[in-house]
């Protein structure tokens, strides 16, 4: 491996300099792994800088903890090189590349950085890495963490039935070139492996994640807001466990569900069962499993990395294969066919959910009832597979004929569902007295 600070001087490393940025590093413990991942890094980057009068202008920015100061840059070619990932984080051995902005933003800010996704320039950089410039600037105080923005509670109505009823079928006739968007009334094919075929299957699925009485009645504010009728307001609220995640062999279930609380975490083919930022398909036994699924499991290597970022999940290729991914909400936001599936190539990222867009479809569809607000449980539900894709340009037209595939369910958004449907009138409820 290629290292990005294994470089030719531009000039000599003053120690006192090196001292005083070596004291501003985050949460590091002397004469460990760490400790000297972090110190060959800077050395790097003072070997790295533009211009020798940048030294003092990252001494000021690390003191000032501010903005407002200079850009401190290296040229664009060190962003396409390697770093050594840091050996005393599980989750980082399995990630071939770190950026330098990641890699100072980390030492000198935010320790349990990840991934450049997770930052935004502020408005004083000029040479931010996501500019087309030849620079790049890693001062640290010239990004901000990307923070998950605001979602508005959902208004849904708390009524007899009947009422209901009503003043939908009014509303319809007021506008009747309304119809319920295609991927809100889609019924699932024999292509999706998700249990939606019935109420219960939301509860049987999610029900870890059911929140107490005490916070459903925090989440519920009653106004009258909905044509004249009582509503209660629902808040989304995030999960102990923001996914779920369970992996297929051909049409047979494999292990038991993985249940991810750190925001980054690792699918890949190795062995570690014991790491809580890693699913290891590796570890995983399977008496029945087929040569198809052994050659498979063989090539995933470095897998997928998933990312929860500012109310946004990322799925990231590391393996030297293409992933194969099947996500409703993606498909929504580039108005594909609902049952498309993408390829993500290798060292490609692909957002694959928001919760803002999933806010705006959950209230689009409330409107029009129980049904269709329960058909959103399948845009909770994202299927990926490993080195063999399916659909109708490959030879495997569902998910349960490839080899290796996992179902990741996103459990506040279905958390939040579940909260919905409990409030809405279900379909035969009404007392036949």
């Amino acid at each position: 491996m290629s290292h990005l600070f294994n470089l030719p001087f531009s000039f000599s490393i003053n120690p006192q300099t090196l001292k005083n940025l070596l004291q501003h590093r985050k949460n590091i413990q002397s004469n460990t792994s760490e400790d000297k991942w972090s110190e060959k890094a800077i050395k790097g980057l003072i070997k790295r800088l533009t211009k020798s009068s940048m030294i003092d202008d990252l001494q000021t920015a690390l003191e000032a903890q501010s903005s407002q100061t200079r850009c401190v840059t290296i040229s664009r070619e060190a962003q396409n090189k390697l770093v050594e990932p840091n050996p005393s984080q599980t989750v980082r051995k399995a990630f071939n590349d770190v950026t330098p902005v990641v890699a100072f933003c980390r030492i000198w800010r935010w320790p349990d950085l990840n991934t450049h996704l997770e930052l935004r320039p502020t408005n004083t950089c000029v040479y931010a890495f996501q500019h087309e410039k030849d620079q790049i600037c890693v001062n640290p105080f010239h990004y901000e963490r990307v923070v998950a923005p605001f979602i508005p509670p959902v208004q849904v109505p708390v009524c007899d039935r009947a009422v209901f009823d009503s003043t939908t079928s009014e509303r319809m006739q007021i506008q009747p070139d309304s119809t319920v968007p295609m991927d809100f009334a889609t019924s699932p094919t024999d292509q999706q492996r998700t249990a939606v075929n019935s109420p219960a299957s939301v509860q049987d699925n999610y029900e870890a994640m059911t929140p107490t009485q005490a916070s459903i009645n925090q989440q519920q504010v009653a106004t009258t807001n909905f044509n004249g009728v009582p509503t209660a307001s629902i808040a989304y609220a995030e999960t102990p466990f923001w996914c779920s995640i369970l992996y297929y062999e051909l049409n047979q279930r494999v292990g038991e569900t993985f249940h991810a609380s750190l925001n980054s975490l690792v699918i890949d083919g190795f062995c570690d069962p014991n790491a809580s930022d890693r699913f290891c398909l590796g570890s995983l036994t399977n008496v029945n499993r087929s040569r198809e699924s052994e050659v498979c499991r063989s090539m995933i290597g470095n897998g997928v990395r998933l990312y929860y970022i500012g109310g946004e999940v990322f799925a990231e290729c590391l393996s030297d294969t293409p992933i194969f991914v099947q996500s409703p909400s993606c498909n929504q936001r580039f108005q594909w066919h609902p049952a498309t599936v993408c390829k993500i190539p290798p060292r490609c990222n692909l957002k694959i959910f928001s919760n803002t867009e999933f806010a705006q479809m959950l209230r689009d569809t409330i409107q029009y009832g129980y049904e269709a607000v329960f058909n959103l449980t399948r845009i909770c539900a994202i299927r990926m597979s490993f080195v063999k894709g399916w659909g109708e340009e490959y030879r495997r037209r569902t998910i349960m004929s490839t080899p290796c595939s996992v179902e990741i369910h996103l459990n506040g958004p279905m958390q939040w569902l579940d909260n919905v449907l409990q409030q809405l009138p279900a379909p035969g409820s009404m007392s036949s007295k």
